[in-house]
Order: structure tokens, then sequence, then C-alpha cells
């Protein structure tokens, strides 16, 4: 097949050409500037210059691709998360590039679209497990996640087919895993929420396997990760991979601080990936968080 893919420079992107092309498909990669573009080049991908707001770019570097997978994202890193108006960007991209997205693909005639989610906008489900029919918590800051899955199902309403892959926290090689670690090297506090809540997590590595397998997958909505782990085992793995026994967990007045923005990293979501598996095959490379996940960290 030929993939078109969005966000094809960041982490997501990168592992999803490597997969791709691992598993025989072509790929264009949309690029917003040059240097990225070169970046994509080099990933062995094609280069579209465009971006996720350009109709026209868009339909034409769709012409002739089976699918299109849209992992375009800009995610705030660390603590500039919490700065007023930090999630403008990702909100529009989530909330317009992905109409956007669905529409180029139904002009240049594209029939599947496999769009990027997140397992945040489940509820907190405290120790019980959650599936793709757990209650959703809409938010302020989940509220555009849920738009873009409701763009999909309108792309789907018109004759296509669609897959929304509701994605875990990336954990690994990423910029926000990245300043984690250092914090955690520097015996800092990099823990939120409560030490025994659950957490929903996925490798870089995965994503790109899980958008290869979603090329075939019915429609409709799939939950990826690997094993939920509890906050305090993810805590002590980040903390062990950077020299330290054990990690600590931030004050509840930076979660107050947060308001929204972190409540969605706090709620207790006990994931299960195994409709995605049960109908793709799709297993993770990596099924369970380990200090190895983070060796590239170490590394650095």
């Amino acid at each position: 097949m030929k993939v078109f893919l969005t966000g094809a420079s960041g982490v997501m992107g990168r592992s999803s050409i490597d997969a791709l092309r691992l598993a025989g498909h072509d790929v264009v990669g949309l690029a917003r500037t040059s240097s990225s573009a070169e970046q994509v080049g080099a990933g062995g991908a094609e280069p579209c210059l465009g971006d996720v707001f350009d109709r026209d770019a868009l339909i034409a570097g769709m012409r002739g691709c089976d699918a299109v997978a849209n992992l375009a994202t800009k995610v705030p890193v660390g603590l500039g998360a919490l700065r007023p108006g930090s999630l403008k960007a990702i909100d529009r991209i989530r909330l317009h590039g992905s109409k956007v997205v669905a529409d180029a693909a139904r002009a240049a005639g594209v029939g599947r679209i496999v769009q990027q989610s997140l397992s945040f906008m489940y509820a907190d489900g405290d120790d019980a497990w959650i599936d793709e029919h757990s209650a959703v918590d809409v938010t302020r800051a989940t509220e555009p996640v849920v738009v873009a899955e409701d763009n999909m199902k309108t792309f789907a309403a018109s004759g296509g087919t669609a897959v929304s892959l509701r994605f875990g926290l990336i954990t690994g090689n990423d910029p926000n895993t990245a300043w984690l670690f250092r914090r955690a090297a520097a015996g800092r506090s990099i823990g939120l929420g409560t030490e025994r809540s659950w957490m929903h997590v996925i490798h870089p590595d995965d994503v790109g396997s899980a958008v290869v397998h979603a090329l075939t997958a019915p429609g409709g909505v799939y939950n990826v990760g690997a094993e939920p782990v509890q906050r305090r085992d993810y805590v002590d793995a980040i903390a062990l991979a950077a020299g330290h026994r054990s990690g600590h967990f931030l004050p509840g007045w930076i979660l107050r601080l947060g308001g929204e923005k972190l409540e969605i990293l706090t709620r207790s979501q006990r994931v299960s990936s195994q409709l995605f598996s049960d109908r793709t095959g799709w297993h993770p490379y990596h099924p369970k968080l380990t200090p190895d996940w983070f060796d590239d960290l170490v590394r650095v």
C-alpha cells in the first residue's frame, strides 16, 4: 500500500515510517519545513511540503495513496504544559486539522484514515479494567480528542473506513520522557497522581507497528498500548534507569496549578488493548514497562 503520513518528522511519524517500510509499504510524509522534509526523506519516505491546514497541499500529496495516517501533534514539553495557551496549537490540530485531513482524503479518493487518539479521555476507573465501551470523561482538555474522533466518524459515514487508535502515554525516547528522565537523574519529583493508580503506556516502536496493523483493521476505535502499569512502578522504572533506587511524586499544589491539563494525566486508567490484538493480530514489541525502555536516554 501507499500511505500518506502527517506528523512524519515527529516521534510517532518516525516510528511509523520505519514500521511501514519494513512491512513493504510506500510512504509519503507531510513536512512543514525544508529541514523536516530532509529528515523525512532520510527516513525513507517521500517528502510532501505542507501542513494539516493546507487542503490543496494535502490533496496533492494524497493522490494515488491507499490510506492516510494522521499523526500530527504538537505536545508541550515538561512545565511548558502549565503555561497559558500551551495546548492551543495541539487543540487546533485536533479540532480543525483532523477535519481538513479527512476532507482532503475524501477529495483525493483515499478510502481509509488512521487517526491518532488518546486513552486519556476515559473516566477514572480506579482498579476496574477499561475497554472501548467504557465511559469517556469530556473536559476542555479532552474535548479536542473527542472531536477528532468525531471527524473520523463523519469520514466513515461518507463511505470511507476510519480507525482511531487510542494510544497510551508514549514512554521511551521522546521529549517528555527525556524531560522526566533528566529530572529523575537530578533527584527531582516526576510522579503525578496517586501511587497505586493505573497508567496506560506505549513504547514509541509500538506506535509504528500499530499503524501498520490499523491498515487492515475493521473501522472503529481501539485502545493501543502495553500492559497497564501502576504509577509507583512507572516512576520507579524511570528513576532506576536514571541511577536512583526510587522516584518521587510531585506535590498536590502542582496538580491544582495545572488544572484540567494535568488532571487527565492523573486518572486511574487500567486500559485493555485486547480488542485491537484480537481483530488485527497486533502485539506490542514491548509488552510491559521495564527500565530498558529508557536505554536510549541512558546512552545520551
